[in-house]
């Protein structure tokens, strides 16, 4: 069973859903297409979609069109796959997309403060250990951080290596 996750806690009625042959956006649902799919529809005009991508994207081939998008997903398809780290980093960082990224597929407790440094505000997960630590509020991590990300520490200052724009 897929739960949607972000800081705040559990999503209910949340109305993404990933498309695929086999499963398709109802009525009261939202539609997730494939990088393809969603430039062709975009192109003719269509707006408050999603778009997944998947790790052999090229997520710049999305920047004419970030201001159709309403969700991007970035598939981790297996825990050795980070491809969508990057994705979400060029999102935040390069092409400045400032609504939801969502990580979808093998969404493991470890790697989710890393994905939130990354830029990704939710998450699609199935692992049962990480529902289980999320439901409790407990999530890994490190207070102090070398580098810099999309998304910057909550007292910048504090580290003289950084710099602040």
């Amino acid at each position: 069973m897929t739960k949607i996750w972000k800081e705040t806690g559990f999503v209910t009625d949340d109305p993404w859903v990933v498309e695929t042959d086999e499963t398709k956006a109802g009525s009261n649902e939202k539609a997730i297409l494939g990088l393809d799919l969603f430039i062709e529809k975009a192109s003719s005009g269509d707006s408050g979609l999603g778009v997944l991508i998947n790790p052999a994207d090229d997520v710049t081939r999305l920047q004419p069109f970030l201001e159709q998008v309403s969700l991007i997903a970035v598939a981790f398809p297996a825990f050795n796959d980070g491809r969508a780290f990057s994705h979400a980093s060029l999102l935040r960082a390069r092409l400045g997309y400032g609504k939801e990224i969502r990580a979808v597929g093998d969404v493991l407790i470890d790697q989710v403060p890393l994905m939130l440094r990354c830029g990704i505000d939710s998450f699609a997960v199935t692992n049962a250990t990480a529902l289980k630590r999320l439901s409790e509020g407990r999530l890994p991590g490190i207070d102090n951080h070398y580098q810099p990300t999309a998304r910057p520490s909550a007292d910048a200052k504090s580290y003289s290596w950084r710099r602040v724009s």
